[in-house]
């Protein structure tokens, strides 16, 4: 539904989200379950690398491990074939970086240009950020995905504070 408002048209819904009749139960399935926001960083070939993922899980064992569906097309996958990653966890007022790893918002000179950013042997990672620094163990083809399979060499906790989640195609906070 659309309202004529004072300035221009007002949308009540995402005009270009696809028809609730042609959408995926599994994909609306996966929207329904909420999902922790990472920024998984590298070193590339041609300098620092990175991207949103939600799809981390961590376990904890002897090692730990840690794992991750990744696009294979995207900038950080040359990062990872140098067997080293970073995995941060955002937090609720890291919404701009989530946006601008996964693409959707503009990032002149790269989205490592914005914020404070520490160097470590993993890749960078924000300043008092909770992150992992990861050894990759392998990497196959898993749905859409690549799925990484890596092993947690290093866990630095920041600050706690509550994380930045996706739920049904948003970015979330938690609340009490």
């Amino acid at each position: 539904m659309v309202s004529e408002e004072p300035g221009g048209w007002i949308h009540r819904g995402d005009p270009f989200a696809t028809p609730e009749a042609d959408r995926s139960p599994v994909r609306r399935l996966r929207g329904r379950l909420a999902a922790g926001i990472t920024v998984w960083t590298a070193y590339g070939p041609r300098g620092p690398v990175g991207l949103t993922v939600s799809s981390t899980v961590v376990a904890d064992g002897e090692p730990a491990r840690l794992l991750g569906l990744v696009d294979d097309e995207s900038a950080l996958w040359d990062g990872l074939t140098a067997g080293r990653f970073a995995v941060a966890v955002l937090a609720a007022a890291d919404r701009q970086v989530a946006d601008r790893f996964a693409g959707l918002m503009p990032a002149p000179g790269g989205p490592f240009r914005e914020g404070d950013w520490v160097e470590t042997g993993y890749g960078p990672v924000p300043v008092g950020a909770t992150w992992a620094g990861c050894r990759v163990d392998g990497t196959r083809p898993y749905g859409w995905a690549l799925l990484v399979e890596a092993t947690v060499e290093v866990a630095e906790l920041g600050a706690s504070l509550p994380p930045l989640v996706h739920y049904r195609g948003r970015y979330r906070t938690l609340s009490d």
